[in-house]
């Protein structure tokens, strides 16, 4: 059960953030300006979602890689935690301070290059999250083999 548990966190986690990202990459391209606070609002109300299924999926990866000592889980843990540190320092804040200018209808080069970094961060953690589903599928076929 908490198997599938971490499983379906983690890939909602993952779609919600490419879903984020992808949005924010649509909107910006079109460069209507209401169609981007309309973005940068529903990032907001969206974390309501990534949140609890990130600390689902890093609560329930911790115990199931608990005692485990192979690289994979090692691996998936430090990429867990610049994931975390990514999300937290960098991603959320964004977010709010982004969403922010979007309502006042500040569009200048603060908004833009805040915007840069959050797509570099939110790629990054695309990209950790895509290791980490598949480091989590190999472990598991490692798991059904030695069944």
């Amino acid at each position: 059960m908490k198997l599938r548990i971490h499983l379906i966190a983690a890939v909602l986690a993952l779609a919600t953030i490419s879903c984020f990202w992808l949005s924010t990459l649509v909107s910006e391209a079109i460069g209507d300006h209401t169609l981007i606070t309309t973005v940068k609002t529903g990032v907001l109300y969206g974390m309501l979602v990534l949140i609890p299924s990130m600390a689902t999926a890093g609560a329930t990866g911790a115990s199931m890689g608990r005692g485990w000592k192979l690289p994979q889980v090692a691996r998936k843990s430090r990429r867990m935690k610049l994931i975390a540190a990514n999300g937290l320092l960098i991603l959320l804040p964004s977010a709010f301070f982004l969403a922010s200018l979007a309502r006042a209808g500040n569009f200048g080069g603060l908004f833009y290059g805040i915007q840069a970094l959050e797509l570099v961060a939110g790629a990054t953690n695309i990209t950790l999250l895509s290791l980490n589903l598949r480091d989590g599928l190999g472990l598991r076929r490692r798991r059904k083999a030695r069944s």
